[in-house]
């Protein structure tokens, strides 16, 4: 019984008709101010697998990526005319960036961390890939953080579902919605990416994604309407097909 309530407990706060009915066709958004060429790192999280002679690959740390666009995205201000400052500043500052939740909306300009002399994320993780490496943490906890094991677990139908029903309500509020997704026991995807954008059509409705393993562009993940199931539309380095999506670090908790 007590799996049974956990399964469920992830994805059950939102009404199943947020999810865009087939009457809302063509029906899509963003979230407001989000650019992806603009609010995302320059490198990316490295995957060991691909990597099996590489002694110091910044692997595995795909939760921190995302969290941190997430924080960035929330609590970040970045001015390009403001002059630049040392590595141990942009460190500290790349520290209390990550000490602000990743949920909720953004905070006003007057409450956030201003990043001096680079006009996005981007550029200043470009210019600066180690300090923000290093500001932004361990993985340690993210690897084995209490909700890692739903990716073991079955799913329904309604649970997915609710899943789709609450990324895109929360993209309605701009906020950026972080998801775990997986295809276990297929040992390719247990992996973490950011839904941005949303688009409804006869089928379902298409996530746009960033994807911590490819900086390059933007992922799709697909919610099919009538299976009441994920797809790995276009992700990096999976193989098209059936995924379970649940989302991530949208409250202390979860």
């Amino acid at each position: 019984m007590l799996v049974a309530i956990l399964v469920a407990g992830g994805a059950c706060a939102a009404p199943r008709a947020v999810v865009p009915s087939p009457s809302a066709l063509e029906h899509a958004g963003a979230v407001a101010g989000f650019d992806f060429e603009r609010d995302t790192p320059a490198f990316p999280n490295q995957v060991r697998a691909r990597n099996p002679e590489a002694s110091d690959l910044y692997a595995n740390y795909c939760f921190v990526l995302a969290r941190g666009v997430r924080q960035f995205f929330r609590a970040a201000r970045f001015d390009p005319l403001a002059p630049r400052v040392a590595d141990a500043d942009y460190r500290a500052l790349v520290e209390r960036v990550r000490a602000v939740s990743p949920w909720g909306p953004p905070l006003p300009p007057g409450e956030r961390v201003v990043v001096p002399g680079y006009a996005g994320l981007r550029d200043f993780t470009a210019a600066h890939e180690a300090v923000v490496k290093a500001g932004l943490g361990g993985r340690f906890w993210t690897l084995v953080h209490w909700t890692n094991w739903r990716v073991t677990m079955p799913v329904t139908g309604g649970h997915q579902e609710a899943v789709a029903a609450e990324i895109v309500g929360e993209l309605e509020h701009d906020r950026l919605v972080q998801l775990l997704v997986t295809n276990w026991p297929k040992p390719e995807l247990n992996h973490t990416v950011v839904a941005y954008a949303w688009r409804a059509h006869a089928g379902g409705v298409d996530l746009g994604v960033w994807d911590p393993n490819d900086p390059g562009g933007p992922g799709t993940i697909t919610f099919d309407r009538t299976a009441r199931r994920f797809h790995a539309t276009r992700l990096h380095d999976t193989e098209p097909g059936t995924i379970r999506v649940f989302r991530m670090s949208y409250s202390r908790w979860l």
